[in-house]
């Protein structure tokens, strides 16, 4: 109940900055302002995230990697919003309706079959995805799909506040510094 508060606190709080990003897309290429996607959850369940759109409309509702020269369909402010993770931000209204928390494993595609398995085998599904994450912070998209589960599997073995303090702390560098970033 805690997390649910903090993140409408933090909605709040942020929400200049949450509707200039959406005047800036509803500028450049109109609406839908926010992404959505299936994702998969805690114990293998499915929700929709919210993102705000950083690819053109009618881009192939896939992976960003999966797409035939990506840079074609990133929106101007797209690539900005991605450096700083500012698409992340409607990841709080996922937070608020109990979904996601601040630190966790990221959701996976409802698609990503071969990271769910790994999960699966490792207990990491048991964990409520989260806004970031120690594998996030440790590589991000930069790592294998095996390491990424291994940094998850540590992650819920040290799983603690003060564990979670660290890596919120290091997002915020990582962001800072562009680590891990895909453009």
């Amino acid at each position: 109940m805690l997390t649910r508060l903090f993140a409408l606190i933090l909605l709040l709080i942020l929400s200049p900055l949450f509707l200039l990003v959406a005047l800036f897309i509803l500028i450049e290429d109109g609406f839908p302002v926010f992404f959505t996607q299936k994702r998969v959850g805690i114990n293998y369940s499915f929700f929709q995230i919210y993102k705000f759109r950083s690819m053109k409309k009618n881009t192939l509702n896939v992976a960003t990697h999966l797409l035939t020269n990506p840079a074609q369909y990133l929106l101007k402010t797209g690539g900005l919003l991605r450096k700083l993770s500012l698409d992340e931000l409607p990841n709080l209204i996922n937070i608020m309706k109990g979904e996601m928390v601040f630190v966790g494993p990221r959701p996976a595609l409802y698609n990503q079959d071969d990271l769910m398995a790994l999960r699966v085998a490792a207990g990491v599904d048991k964990l409520k995805p989260g806004i970031t994450g120690w594998a996030q912070i440790n590589g991000r998209d930069d790592i294998s799909i095996e390491r990424k589960v291994e940094l998850e599997q540590e992650y819920l073995q040290r799983k603690s506040v003060l564990f979670d303090l660290k890596i919120v702390v290091r997002t915020f560098t990582n962001v800072l510094f562009s680590k891990g970033v895909s453009h």
